[in-house]
């Protein structure tokens, strides 16, 4: 089954912007164009930028229109109310080492997601000027150079020409992140297509002095066809370069099929797609589960007999919009955390853009809303922030902090129920550590957070409306064999009071006061297995020596004055026995 990238799109763009100089047949060309995408509009943005090895960068420059940020050590980045339009959005991403990356976007309400993998930007091959040569990648990708080259203001330039070269193999999973903008496109005639890949290569060239070079006639390229695509590969197929200031591909020509390869001609280099193209239209689908609450990070890809999407993710409304083939008769899969098919439907086709009724998932998925507080290391709250939540090393999920709290909801399989969350102060550029949980359904409380990253320890907590009270660093103990017990946590201090966690288990699991025990001035007393309460004690963690314990707890109970109160809270100790 052939690939068909299904433009369903999660997060931040960069709005598009053309020139309105009325002597530009171009810009006329280009305006004329832009009423594809609608009205502008203000949306909310947050994304990540990493590397080939899904390694985060730091200080990439991010540009959405008139708004530019840089991103943090995280490589995510926060742009509110920028200026894009309701059917098309534009980022850009720069950092010197890596080519250019970028992303384009159908936006929705809500915070958008985006993922940017830049790529790298070292040199694989030398040619020189005067001399037919070749740069070819190892899988077979080549350019055949005449010799003749130019630098950007159009001079003749004379030495040597280094070359960096990539090939993006449709059936890579990463290619929707490596990929720019999105698969969208102005054919030759000016009308708004959706494409479906062949491969597409990026080709740009140095001279000796780090300047930008162009090619000054034209250059011969051949891409390799996958094997799963070679069967419907058509025998000449059109060719696309991208618009790096437009954010989006426009057909220039065409290559032919020779055996296993494709053969063009391109008069410059940039990227360069080989793809068929499909009329579109827009389709919206949002997921709830049974009580009408959005699924945030659910798996969607669609198909139709010839081709498969790429697998892309609801945002925080539970929302994904994007560019399909119009008239196509599509089915529309949805899977789990761990890549699992948990549900296909027949939605129909399309020649109209579309919002379709809600999907609503119920014992096909597990979710749960994961909610807690992030504060400053002044103990008010965060309003410019965000958490990350990470699964098996790979940070998966942000949630913006805009005043102090924050709930998302998530999918997960068991039995694979860890994570890690870790809360970011922009303001202050202050983080917490990465804590460790484990998801429980309906609701996963994750406690108060704390961005104050010079703190290595904690125990917080808040009972009632009160306001959340933190133990913390020398003031915290966590060990095991305590008067026989596998489990204590602490958290003292004179002037605030504090609690003490005992465990009858150091098992990581969830547990009731069967287990665990908590008691305390704060509490009024003792909360166990004789009293009165609702408590779940998760304790998600626990390292040897010199390792964190972690624990979150939550629940309602009675204190020694017969008085109920709510209480949660959670504990990130280094253990010392």
């Amino acid at each position: 089954m052939t690939k068909f990238k299904f433009l369903f799109l999660l997060l931040a763009t960069t709005t598009f912007f053309v020139s309105c100089d009325p002597s530009d047949n171009d810009s006329n060309s280009n305006d004329t164009f832009a009423e594809n995408f609608g009205n502008t509009t203000s949306k909310d943005f947050l994304g990540q930028v990493v590397d080939e090895d899904n390694n985060p960068i730091q200080n990439v420059a991010i540009k959405i229109g008139t708004s530019t940020v840089q991103t943090d050590v995280n490589g995510v980045f926060i742009i509110n109310d920028a200026n894009v339009y309701e059917k098309f959005a534009y980022i850009t991403a720069k950092k010197s080492g890596f080519i250019d990356g970028s992303r384009a976007v159908v936006p929705t309400s809500g915070t958008n997601r985006v993922k940017i993998m830049l790529l790298s930007g070292s040199v694989v091959a030398q040619v020189h000027s005067g001399v037919s040569e070749e740069a070819v990648l190892s899988n077979g990708t080549k350019v055949i150079f005449d010799g003749n080259f130019k630098t950007e203001t159009g001079v003749a330039y004379s030495g040597t020409v280094n070359v960096i070269m990539h090939h993006l193999d449709p059936t890579d999973p990463y290619v929707a992140d490596k990929m720019p903008g999105m698969l969208f496109a102005e054919s030759v005639d000016g009308q708004a297509k959706v494409l479906q890949t062949y491969g597409m290569m990026n080709v740009e060239l140095r001279g000796g002095a780090g300047q930008k070079l162009q090619i000054s006639n034209t250059a011969q390229i051949e891409m390799p066809i996958t094997p799963t695509q070679l069967a419907t590969a058509p025998a000449t197929i059109p060719l696309w370069h991208f618009d790096e200031m437009l954010g989006y591909w426009k057909e220039q020509g065409s290559a032919v099929k020779q055996g296993n390869k494709y053969v063009g001609t391109v008069s410059h280099f940039s990227w360069w797609n080989c793809d068929v193209q499909f009329p579109t239209v827009t389709l919206t689908v949002t997921f709830v589960d049974v009580n009408g609450n959005p699924l945030s990070n659910v798996g969607v890809g669609l198909t139709t007999s010839a081709v498969n999407s790429y697998v892309q993710y609801s945002n925080g409304n539970g929302q994904v919009s994007g560019l399909i083939p119009a008239n196509e008769s599509l089915t529309l899969h949805v899977y789990d955390f761990c890549g699992n098919v948990i549900y296909s439907t027949p939605i129909g086709s399309f020649s109209v853009n579309t919002i379709l009724p809600n999907v609503v998932l119920t014992n096909e998925i597990q979710t749960t809303l994961v909610e807690g507080t992030l504060l400053k290391c002044d103990n008010t709250i965060v309003t410019n922030g965000y958490v990350m939540m990470s699964r098996n090393g790979i940070s998966d999920s942000f949630a913006p902090v805009t005043n102090g709290s924050f709930n998302f909801h998530t999918s997960f399989c068991n039995p694979d129920t860890n994570f890690r969350l870790k809360g970011f102060d922009f303001d202050n550029l202050q983080t917490t550590d990465p804590i460790a949980y484990n998801f429980t359904a309906p609701v996963t409380h994750v406690g108060n957070l704390i961005a104050c990253n010079t703190v290595t320890e904690m125990v917080s907590y808040k009972i009632d409306s009160q306001p959340v009270k933190y133990i913390l660093s020398s003031q915290v103990y966590a060990a095991t064999d305590i008067s026989n017990s596998p489990l204590l946590v602490s958290g003292f201090a004179p002037s605030q009071g504090g609690i003490h966690i005992w465990g009858t288990t150091n098992v990581p699991g969830i547990y009731t006061t069967a287990e665990f025990s908590l008691d305390g001035l704060d509490v009024g007393g003792h909360i166990g297995s004789t009293t009165t309460n609702t408590m779940t004690f998760n304790l998600s963690n626990f390292g040897a020596v010199g390792e964190y314990v972690d624990i979150t707890f939550y629940g309602t109970y009675t204190d020694d004055n017969t008085t109920t109160h709510t209480i949660s809270g959670l504990a990130h100790v280094i253990r010392d026995n």
